[in-house]
């Protein structure tokens, strides 16, 4: 049960005034940081800005307080917008909600069931390549704010999206691209100048700054570019209040899927962001309290009316530089989101639209390892650039959901056929076979013709049960010695075919004998029944006594 303890109720035991005040100062700073990447994130995922502090609130401080990290920050993350936008425009707000608590519920019973160390089955081939679909297709996404294109409606599907931005080249407005231009330097050039620079300062994120400058200028002059109360009207700055969402047996059918993905994704990148985060301040994380105090966050966020969430790389990493050591920095976090939401939020209706999209713009070039995915498609097995190619053109052209699902489904088949290669069943040599050099034959055992020794290598499992039926037997032969010291594991249908060879020699009187059977193949042997079919003392301790006790059988 230690495993699931949140990390909350281990640090109090050697916990400090000056420690809180380093985490107070650590989660004002992240909420700070945590602002606009909140309403940009949620605008851009087709909600309402304030939703986007509901999450990074709500899901923040379950993640914290039951978390299995010390230092997690946990909101919205870029990985989402797709799939949001996807279920949105397909089921609605209210899909949406109950695909976050259904996920949520999957994270929690993931993590109860010890499922934490099964994240690590999910190849780097898949991560890399829907981390680089998701940055393409939100980076695509916010090109109608960030040119001030005027559409009635942006399509879902990425070809359609691209087709009518083509059509509305004609509408681009000038301003807003300047406006936007001018967020993306501040943000490229501010964390440069800020190095030079003392205390709070030093900490102020560019695309906080980018948001207040390009705000004010617009404002002042009175720009004509579209602002976020000029899209959404007024924004609520009421603390929001739980709703049950209405749900039936067919909404709870429809969206499985995808509420497995939101699970696995927040999964991947939250156990990610723990990883990192031990590495920075020398702790070890419990990946199946963190899976919990995830599916809590995600449960929570739903009822709240926000979105999907997950462990925040960037904003984790933030936390720990600037001197956050316990959940206590992910909780302050959360307060002081909550001040903003309850005492700034109006004024948040003044900023552009382009501003929001420039952010979303860097973050979309920053989240993607465009270096490490050109290294794997040019040095990676044809099989691995395979999956990663595959899984990043689905990401962008479909959705991630059916990206992640043949992603996995390939990766695992393309794993099965390499393991099946590696599976070898190879017969010994005699000393007087023509193949054989006079060296070779010093080596050899000498052996009757009567006995036929075969080794196995590697895992038997359903892929390499051929090898086992091509083992041959002539008139003369009496025993067959099968040496499996190399063999870790055995399935149930590499069972089945030592089965169908050992009842079908024993009807020409032939007798089968092994060697060296390791614990797993040996208790699934027993289980079977299989050890009873051959006689336990045919199961040898090693070659040696295996062949002198096959020279006495004949």
């Amino acid at each position: 049960m230690n495993e699931l303890k949140p990390k909350l109720f281990e640090v109090f035991k050697e916990y400090s005034g000056k420690q809180l005040v380093k985490d107070i100062i650590a989660g004002v700073i992240v909420g700070i940081i945590a602002l606009p990447l909140s309403i940009a994130l949620a605008i851009a995922s087709g909600v309402g800005p304030e939703q986007g502090l509901y999450t990074a609130i709500i899901a923040g401080f379950f993640i914290a307080v039951f978390g299995g990290s010390r230092v997690q920050i946990g909101g919205p993350t870029a990985a989402f917008v797709t799939i949001i936008g996807g279920i949105i425009a397909k089921y609605g707000v209210s899909g949406l909600t109950v695909a976050t608590i259904m996920a949520g519920i999957i994270l929690v019973l993931f993590g109860i069931f010890h499922f934490g160390s099964l994240i690590k089955f999910i190849p780097y081939t898949i991560t890399c390549g829907f981390t680089c679909g998701i940055a393409v297709t939100l980076f695509v996404g916010q090109l109608k704010d960030f040119f001030g294109f005027k559409m009635e409606s942006v399509p879902s599907e990425f070809i359609d999206k691209i087709i009518a931005y083509a059509k509305a080249v004609g509408t681009t407005n000038l301003i807003a691209i300047v406006l936007g231009l001018c967020a993306v330097i501040i943000m490229l050039v501010w964390p440069r100048i800020a190095e030079k620079l003392p205390g709070f300062l030093n900490a102020i994120p560019g695309s906080l700054l980018a948001i207040v400058i390009t705000t004010v200028i617009a404002a002042v002059a009175k720009l004509p570019v579209n602002t976020i109360g000029s899209v959404y009207g007024e924004l609520s700055s009421r603390f929001p209040t739980p709703q049950i969402p209405e749900i039936s047996f067919g909404l709870i059918k429809d969206l499985i899927q995808p509420a497995f993905t939101i699970a696995i994704l927040a999964g991947i990148e939250s156990l990610l962001s723990a990883v990192v985060s031990d590495g920075m301040i020398g702790d070890t994380h419990k990946s199946n309290a963190e899976l919990i105090g995830q599916g809590l966050g995600n449960v929570f966020s739903g009822l709240f009316g926000g979105i999907p969430a997950t462990g925040a790389i960037a904003r984790t990493a933030a936390n720990v530089r600037n001197g956050g050591r316990t959940p206590i920095a992910g909780i302050t976090h959360c307060v002081t989101l909550t001040a903003v939401l309850l005492l700034l939020m109006p004024i948040a209706s003044y900023i552009p639209m382009t501003t929001l999209a420039a952010v979303l713009l860097v973050v979309a070039s920053g989240m993607a390892d465009w270096r490490s995915f050109g290294r794997l498609v040019k040095t990676a097995p044809k099989s691995d650039v395979l999956v990663l190619v595959a899984t990043f053109v689905l990401t962008v052209i479909f959705d991630l959901v059916v990206a992640i699902e043949v992603g996995v489904v390939l990766a695992a088949l393309l794993f099965m056929k390499r393991m099946s290669e590696t599976t070898g069943v190879h017969a010994w040599k005699y000393t007087d076979d023509p193949d054989v050099t006079p060296g070779e034959a010093e080596k050899l055992r000498a052996l009757p013709r009567t006995i036929k020794v075969y080794e196995f290598s590697g895992p038997l499992f359903f892929a390499a049960t051929d090898r086992i039926m091509r083992i041959g037997v002539d008139k003369t032969t009496k025993v067959i010695v099968i040496r499996m010291r190399a063999v870790t594991a055995i399935d149930a249908s590499a069972l089945k075919a030592l089965r169908e060879l050992a009842e079908s020699i024993s009807d020409r009187g032939i007798r089968l004998v092994f060697s060296h059977v390791n614990e797993q193949p040996y208790k699934a042997m027993e289980r079977d029944g299989f050890v009873s079919l051959v006689g336990e003392n045919n199961f040898r301790v090693n070659i040696v006594d295996a062949l002198e006790y096959a020279e006495k059988l004949v």
